[in-house]
């Protein structure tokens, strides 16, 4: 069971202030969201495969082939902020 303890562990690490109602409605909900993974450890799967992905989903993406490439101008041509031939962006540290 979630406790309001953990609620506030849990909080103070995200550093998220809490009102009490919300900490009352928090340790409820995920009270309620351990109950249902309790229900579903009792489901019997001995007869289901294991599956990566519930639809039978092929790769869909493109063959990558070689072809024309932008030209370096018409790269730059919308660029907001430029230094020479490089797009020039904030620094991030």
């Amino acid at each position: 069971m979630i406790s309001k303890k953990d609620v506030d562990q849990v909080a103070l690490l995200g550093r998220l202030e809490l009102t009490g109602e919300e900490k009352e409605m928090f340790t409820r909900q995920l009270n309620d969201i351990l109950e249902h993974f309790r229900f579903l450890e009792r489901l019997d799967t001995t007869d289901v495969q294991p599956t990566a992905h519930v639809l039978p989903l092929k790769n869909v993406l493109r063959e990558d082939w070689p072809g024309q490439h932008m030209s370096r101008e018409d790269a730059l041509a919308n660029c907001p902020d430029r230094d020479e031939d490089y797009f020039k962006v904030p620094r991030i540290v």
